[in-house]
């Protein structure tokens, strides 16, 4: 069977083009599933090319094709990134996730560090208005910046 692009045929890494959202402009259900309180998911790539997946609070920033995650700088997620980081184009190649019941959200991308404290501060006001609580202060804190290249998902309608 072909498998064109946008199409399903089973096989893993496709998805049907029902699936599949503009992520620069998502419809007012896939934003509005990515504004609620939800406990997402991190997929980077260790060096030996396995999947390493971890929770974490995600914030999107569909007008900047940015989402945002904080992370402790001695993570293996941090780790992980900088390890791949321009080994495969523009950064590392990640995925978040997260879902509720039968609906979910994925945004797929390339992650790169930040350290710059302005950026930080910022990210962590980001994860207050989702989360409705401001993160502990943490020296070691940096922000794992990810320009969004695919948004998929099936939010509630």
């Amino acid at each position: 069977m072909t498998n064109t692009p946008g199409t399903s045929s089973g096989s893993p890494g496709t998805s049907s083009r029902k699936d599949r959202i503009d992520p620069r402009d998502p419809p007012a259900d896939y934003l509005s599933f990515w504004r609620e309180r939800h406990l997402c998911t991190l997929t980077t790539l260790r060096p030996d090319g396995t999947p390493h997946v971890v929770p974490v609070g995600v914030t999107y920033d569909p007008e900047a094709g940015v989402a945002r995650v904080l992370a402790r700088k001695t993570s293996r997620k941090v780790a992980h990134v900088l390890a791949a980081a321009g080994v495969d184009g523009p950064g590392a190649r990640v995925a978040v996730c997260q879902f509720a019941g039968r609906h979910w959200a994925t945004l797929e991308g390339h992650a790169e560090i930040r350290t710059d404290p302005a950026e930080i501060d910022a990210a962590e006001q980001r994860y207050e208005e989702r989360y409705e609580r401001r993160p502990s202060p943490n020296p070691d804190r940096v922000l794992i910046e990810i320009t969004v290249t695919r948004a998929l998902g099936k939010p509630p309608r």
